[in-house]
């Protein structure tokens, strides 16, 4: 058995620690997105693969034998690329997919389908909004210079903003319900823009807007091509035929 993890989420990170502790070959796949990735208990690869036949290439070449997708449940084409590549040619894949974010009932809340929504559905007046979806789509933004954005980045950025009136914090999480409260007053946020990434690595933001009553407007996965599903490691584990470790 050889696995191909995708990675770059908390979740994958802990699942090739499991990998690991099982005396499982593997190899570990960063997108390259982030300067200093997380450093993992297996062989690493950072980069793309050059699309579905890229991908298909390199599973053959590196003798890969099943294909785990614990990528951020917004990494549509990398995800696209698994299901494509890996069907075509009778590879084992299975996606860790944690569970999304569910409003409660009091939550100021607001389902939005893109990110462009989600930039439409902030107020014309001045607002103090934390703009948590990374670095790639802040430019979209823009549109709405008249609010003040707070930006939580894992890497300073090489270029300019595109934004006027911002504010940016390096940091790499998890970030506990204490650090965001502590943010997000300190900042005077109003509003929460965020990715529905769900599971509990992320999901202190969302806790201290219901505890503030901020505004969150959140953003709806994009649709993903039907994959076998893992809810946990532990499950991803047994499709494999191991066990996790306790306390993995």
């Amino acid at each position: 058995m050889r696995v191909l993890l995708l990675g770059g989420t908390t979740e994958a990170s802990q699942l090739a620690q499991a990998l690991k502790s099982a005396g499982i070959e593997t190899v570990f796949s960063y997108a390259g997105r982030t300067n200093a990735p997380v450093v993992q208990p297996v062989p690493t690869r950072v980069g793309g693969f050059g699309g579905v036949a890229g991908l298909r290439a390199y599973l053959r070449r590196e003798k890969i034998t099943h294909v785990i997708d614990a990528t951020h449940p917004f990494a549509a084409q990398m995800s696209t690329n698994a299901h494509f590549a890996c069907t075509t040619q009778g590879q084992a894949l299975i996606r860790l997919e944690r569970p999304a974010w569910q409003p409660h009932s009091g939550d100021d809340w607001h389902d939005v389908a893109t990110i462009e929504a989600a930039c439409a559905a902030l107020p014309d007046t001045p607002a103090h909004v934390f703009l948590a979806i990374g670095k790639m789509h802040i430019h979209k933004f823009a549109q709405k210079p008249q609010h003040h954005y707070l930006l939580r980045l894992v890497d300073a950025p090489q270029t300019p903003l595109p934004l006027p009136n911002a504010t940016v914090v390096i940091a790499r999480g998890p970030f506990d319900t204490a650090d965001d409260t502590a943010l997000m007053q300190a900042h005077g946020i109003t509003h929460v823009v965020a990715k529905n990434a769900g599971g509990c690595g992320a999901v202190a933001k969302v806790e201290v807007a219901r505890k503030l009553g901020i505004a969150m407007i959140m953003i709806a996965r994009p649709f993903l091509p039907d994959t076998l599903i893992a809810p946990d490691i532990e499950t991803v584990m047994r499709w494999l035929g191991h066990e996790a470790l306790r306390g993995v």
